[in-house]
């Protein structure tokens, strides 16, 4: 069995995947990027390969994407983590259905992406200028509410009123706006299910501009927070798609492309 690495260096988190021949997930591993992204990347890798009880021996090709993957030289080839994030998504979702637009809520960016019937991406947005909105984001609220980032999902259904209104467009001031919340004695329920509609709110606005069509697939860590699933859900009013491992979609995407790639070149 032939073995491939999609390795996706993001500016907080480092996804590795490793895929067969036949083009399934067999494993993967996230790290913090920290400050040195190459080093990581390499023991995230040695790890990850240990735990399959496989060699760098056996992996015949490599793709690096993500924010650092040129610095990832020993990679066979690197590419955008847009491309990657669309072929790892309707690999993901195979079973689901089609998939023709794309959310993905990195660390410190936002990503919305719109695909033809054939997967290809016709479109793509980006907000980057700001952490409102992001994962960085969600964990700042959650070090102010003095919760964990894995607590906002349930806290969010446990919110009993209307969600409370976070305008700032600003992480630094909108972390100002819930501090001052928690001083007039609203509930961290009522607050968190507030955080996660102001960030669906500019999450729709960034689909709109590529345009929302049926088939919506949600990845990246923020994912896996119920609270603004739902809140995503009931600003767009429809149904979202969430992978079994949304952090390493983009990942598992490059490990196709190497797949294919390879088998290009051998053909």
């Amino acid at each position: 069995m032939k073995y491939f690495a999609g390795i996706d260096i993001g500016s907080t988190a480092i996804k590795i995947s490793i895929a067969n021949e036949k083009k399934e997930l067999v494993g993967h591993k996230i790290s913090a990027s920290g400050s040195m992204f190459y080093k990581y990347a390499h023991e995230t890798l040695d790890l990850l390969l240990y735990e399959l009880n496989l060699t760098r021996d056996d992996l015949v090709y490599t793709v690096a994407t993500g924010y650092g993957r040129k610095i990832f030289k020993e990679a066979n080839e690197n590419i955008s983590e847009i491309t990657a994030n669309a072929i790892g998504a309707r690999a993901a979702a195979k079973d689901y259905g089609e998939i023709k637009t794309i959310i993905n809520i990195g660390g410190q960016d936002s990503k919305a992406i719109s695909l033809d019937d054939e997967g290809n991406v016709t479109n793509f947005a980006m907000n980057d200028r700001c952490a409102a909105g992001t994962g960085k984001f969600l964990d700042a609220c959650a070090m102010n509410l003095e919760i964990g980032v894995d607590e906002l999902g349930d806290r969010h259904f446990k919110s009993e009123g209307t969600p409370l209104s976070i305008n700032s467009t600003c992480a630094v001031f909108a972390e100002s706006e819930i501090i001052g919340l928690l001083g007039n004695e609203h509930s961290v329920e009522d607050i968190v299910c507030g955080v996660h509609y102001s960030i669906a709110k500019r999450i729709v606005k960034l689909v709109k501009r590529v345009g929302i069509k049926d088939g919506i697939y949600f990845d990246g860590g923020p994912a896996l927070n119920g609270g603004l699933v739902s809140a995503i859900e009931n600003e767009l009013s429809k149904k979202i798609f969430i992978p079994e491992y949304p952090q390493v979609t983009t990942s598992y995407g490059a490990a196709i492309i190497g797949i294919d790639s390879y088998t290009y070149e051998n053909s």
